[in-house]
């Protein structure tokens, strides 16, 4: 019996890495002789650094950046084991959750700070980027980003603008020359997950501008600003990417992500499982078990258990999920791979206390739902 068990983070109680290790106590006191393999995942959302990191053996870096206000600010990036690859999480450097609700205004916030960070890991000898994009509170189309790269972003007499996303209709030239010489040499991944142009009714300041502050009258001016930057990337770096799917993310970083970085927009959960390389675990597996820490029906949209469910559906493996608790629409995930699903909690608890037995209660939900594989067998295996 070959199991690989694939979990991501129950967000809030424990890591990726330990619900792994549950997991698999768990199974091996059902079936002590089964080779089982187990591997941290995560979806490119809030807590994909962590499970990177933790999961290859790294290290997370503390660094001071600029963040979205202007302000300066402690952040954190991740090493990989692998000594290539560094993870970035934006969110951490220019992230909404950074600007309290009457300071947000995407007329003026940066992501600075994001290029900073990238910097920072460049100087450590990275040269493979994981950038996570979800969260932001700004609406510059990476411009911020690319200045602190070295990128100059010039108004029609010759004067570097100032941050902000209102400032980009006044942008006039782009200049690369400034570009770090190491960014040519580096592979950008950047995790996203939706497909919002960069401008126009769908786009990112239509979309997203109203989270982070923007009112309608800003929202015309944010949304003509991009249009303008967009028009100017074409011209002075030769790049289009006002259409492209996914170049509205985060209020526009997918676009200067392309146009500066030549980064590559891909779903946040592909990203993460190849580079945690787990369809090399499962060729000859008999069963996966993965899980999160809700299952509802928006489990669905590229959340790592569908993900680890779809790749197994390929070989034709079994899946059973294990979660803290199932919402609404949770039986929708059933038509996405995972053919079971067994909660964590044998009884009335609080949410505190279940966060406090988090790895007990995943270890014996596991042991449980491979008892009822067991006995299924047997019983189904007399015809």
């Amino acid at each position: 019996m070959k199991i690989l068990i694939a979990p991501q983070a129950f967000k809030g109680s424990i890591s990726a890495v330990d619900t792994a290790a549950a997991m698999r106590e768990g199974a091996l006191r059902v079936l002590p002789d089964a080779e089982v393999s187990a591997v941290a995942v995560a979806d490119g959302g809030d807590g994909t650094l962590e499970t990177l990191v933790e999961g290859s053996g790294g290290e997370i870096h503390n660094i001071e950046v600029t963040g979205p206000l202007g302000e300066r600010r402690s952040a954190e990036w991740g090493a990989m084991g692998d000594g290539a690859t560094a993870v970035i999480e934006m969110a951490r450097t220019s992230g909404l959750a950074l600007v309290p609700d009457e300071k947000r205004n995407p007329l003026i916030t940066t992501t600075f700070g994001l290029g900073e960070a990238i910097i920072h890991a460049m100087n450590a000898g990275y040269r493979r980027f994981i950038i996570g994009i979800g969260g932001s509170a700004t609406n510059d189309a990476g411009a911020g980003m690319a200045q602190a790269l070295g990128v100059r972003l010039l108004d029609e007499t010759g004067q570097e603008l100032e941050f902000g996303g209102a400032a980009l209709s006044r942008l006039n030239h782009i200049d690369m020359s400034g570009l770090d010489e190491t960014v040519r040499s580096c592979e950008f991944l950047v995790a996203c997950d939706v497909n919002n142009p960069l401008t126009g009714p769908t786009g990112a300041s239509a979309i997203y501008g109203p989270q982070k502050g923007a009112t309608s009258e800003m929202i015309e001016r944010l949304d003509a600003a991009l249009l303008h930057f967009a028009e100017v990337v074409k011209h002075d770096i030769g790049v289009e990417i006002n259409d492209v799917p996914g170049s509205g993310a985060a209020g526009g970083l997918g676009g200067g992500l392309i146009a500066f970085t030549n980064g590559k927009l891909r779903a946040g959960v592909d990203i993460v499982l190849d580079t945690v390389r787990l369809d090399d675990y499962l060729p000859g597996c008999n069963l996966v078990i993965t899980g999160e820490g809700s299952m509802d029906h928006s489990t669905i949209y590229n959340k790592a258990p569908v993900g680890v469910a779809e790749r197994a559906k390929r070989l034709g493996i079994p899946v059973v999920g294990i979660s803290g608790s199932l919402g609404a629409g949770f039986q929708d995930v059933h038509e996405y791979g995972i053919d079971a699903l067994a909660a964590i909690t044998p009884g009335p608890m609080t949410l505190d206390e279940a966060s406090e037995r988090a790895a007990e209660l995943i270890s014996n939900a596991t042991e449980q739902a491979l008892r009822f594989m067991k006995a299924g067998s047997q019983v189904f295996g007399r015809g």
